[in-house]
């Protein structure tokens, strides 16, 4: 009897080889391939000592294992200068540079944003100038760039003024009932307040509105999008969409894109009038938004709709997080060291007087206040680590190379604490910013906002925020840590504190403030 036949064609015994002969060369193609990539990565980072890694899933095992502590970073960097491999399982592997010798070579260049590290964020954010590159990013940089006048800043500091005011208002109605006060939920609510008021003249109230769908979606976002990054399973697309985080990012991802959509829609009706910025500026003041709408590059043309959006949420997303972070941090600074807490107090009463509300003049008059700003962003940098990927091959002082493709992790937060650049690393000493000691600086030994050609084109904005949040919040109170919880460190999207940040809060008796 004959084999049964596959539609006339072939008999099924023969097909059945035949499939399995088609796996079996796939499989051993795969295996090929990803045996020519781990030799080319072995190839690639042999010249780097780094960390002991497994024969399976590598090194990565070990940030894991701190809890994300961003101190490993450091640990590692004063054991491997320079720069030490990362590798996440065999297959993957990125350099994390932690010298600002190795820093300055990468971040003078135009390399790209990596696409592992800024992949969970495009959904959200779309493709604006965080994560954008070459002749694109050029245009928008070009054309955003005129949002960050100090022309179109200096109305923005009363407004962040207001929004600070609000904030400090809440603290002193719960101190009575709740202290110590955790501080970066409020600061962060501020920080979105502040942002939507100055770039969006869009007026939340979200500071006090606890029932707000936006707030509450851009929440959500941000804490979905940590953890997806800090959950490895949540890195493969599906498991993240199949999953109810998947679902609950979806679903605030609508929200958010219709409030975005609904700002960009309103404005645009009310420029129909008036398109130019020099007739808008007679009628208020300028905001982000408006430069976005009427930006227009050499041949006449705007941005689409999508670019739009992307740009209106990238900024949403890094001008108040970023920023949330910054003053928290600083404010713990200042609460663990009470006699720069006092100094800073004394220039902000002589700055301000009896005034509560910061003027842009004021902002250019707080040195000390300033230098513990950039001290405290020094031990806590907002963004921890941004990664590139070398589009060109690239070559550094000591003679080791990295081939195009690489991916590179600058460590921020290694950086601002190397042994080699900064004297007593760990202590907080305001003087290290004095004009003399930053003049002798290595130009890539401080990088709260990053550098070269894409460093982070809102610092100003933030740098003018923080010195705002922190004169207001030492006029009317005292700062002291709370040593039952102190912050534990986590290197996310920014620099958080997994159990909050907590310090106790003592009301400044009005009185004592008028005979000083």
């Amino acid at each position: 009897m004959s084999a049964p036949v596959f539609f006339g064609l072939l008999p099924l015994s023969d097909l059945w080889s035949w499939a399995l002969g088609l796996c079996l060369l796939y499989v051993l193609v795969k295996v090929s391939e990803l045996y020519v990539k781990w030799r080319k990565l072995e190839k690639t980072f042999g010249p780097f000592e780094g960390p002991k890694r497994h024969w399976l899933y590598g090194n990565a095992h070990e940030f894991l294992k701190e809890g994300n502590d961003p101190q490993i970073m450091v640990r590692y960097a004063e054991q491997y200068p320079y720069a030490y491999p990362i590798w996440l399982g065999n297959l993957f592997a990125g350099l994390a540079v932690c010298h600002p010798d190795y820093a300055k070579a990468v971040l003078s260049r135009q390399d790209p944003k990596d696409d592992f590290a800024y992949y969970f964020l495009t959904p959200w954010i779309g493709k604006g100038l965080l994560v954008l590159s070459g002749q694109k990013w050029f245009q928008h940089r070009r054309l955003l760039t005129p949002g960050f006048h100090y022309d179109i800043l200096k109305p923005y500091v009363r407004l962040m003024s207001d929004c600070v005011t609000v904030m400090l208002d809440k603290w002193e109605r719960l101190v009575p009932d709740q202290n110590p006060v955790e501080l970066f939920h409020h600061v962060s609510l501020m920080t979105l307040d502040s942002i939507m008021k100055c770039a969006f003249s869009c007026h939340s109230n979200c500071q006090l509105d606890r029932f707000s769908t936006y707030i509450k979606a851009v929440y959500e976002l941000s804490h979905l999008l940590d953890l997806r990054f800090y959950f490895l399973p949540y890195h493969n697309d599906v498991i993240f969409h199949l999953s109810p985080h998947g679902y609950r990012f979806r679903k605030a991802l609508k929200i958010a894109h219709e409030h975005t959509d609904k700002v960009i829609k309103e404005r645009k009706e009310s420029l129909k009038e008036d398109t130019e910025l020099e007739k808008i500026q007679k009628k208020r003041h300028l905001d982000f938004l408006d430069i976005l709408l009427c930006a227009k590059d050499e041949n006449g043309q705007g941005l689409c709709d999508e670019d739009l959006r992307a740009e209106v949420d990238t900024f949403m997303f890094e001008g108040h997080d970023t920023t949330a972070s910054g003053i928290s941090w600083i404010l713990y600074c200042l609460a663990k060291y009470p006699e720069h807490q006092e100094k800073c107090r004394e220039e902000i009463r002589e700055v301000l007087g009896q005034r509560t509300t910061v003027e842009w003049e004021d902002l250019s008059k707080l040195p000390y206040t300033t230098m513990c700003i950039k001290e405290g962003m020094r031990l806590y940098p907002p963004v921890p680590e941004v990664a590139r990927e070398l589009k060109e091959p690239i070559t550094f002082f000591d003679g080791r190379s990295l081939p195009k493709g690489t991916n590179v992790l600058i460590c921020i937060y290694a950086i601002n604490r190397c042994s080699s650049i900064w004297d007593d690393p760990e202590v907080f000493d305001p003087l290290r910013f004095s004009p003399e000691n930053s003049s002798s600086r290595h130009s890539h030994a401080f990088l709260p906002f990053s550098a070269g050609g894409r460093n982070c084109i809102g610092q100003n904005f933030a740098m003018n925020e923080m010195k705002v949040a922190v004169a207001l919040t030492l006029q009317r109170f005292e700062l002291h840590p709370d040593p039952q919880r102190e912050p534990i460190q986590r290197s996310q999207l920014v620099l958080r504190s997994a159990n909050g940040i907590h310090l106790n809060l003592k009301k400044i008796d009005g009185d004592k403030m008028k005979n000083i």
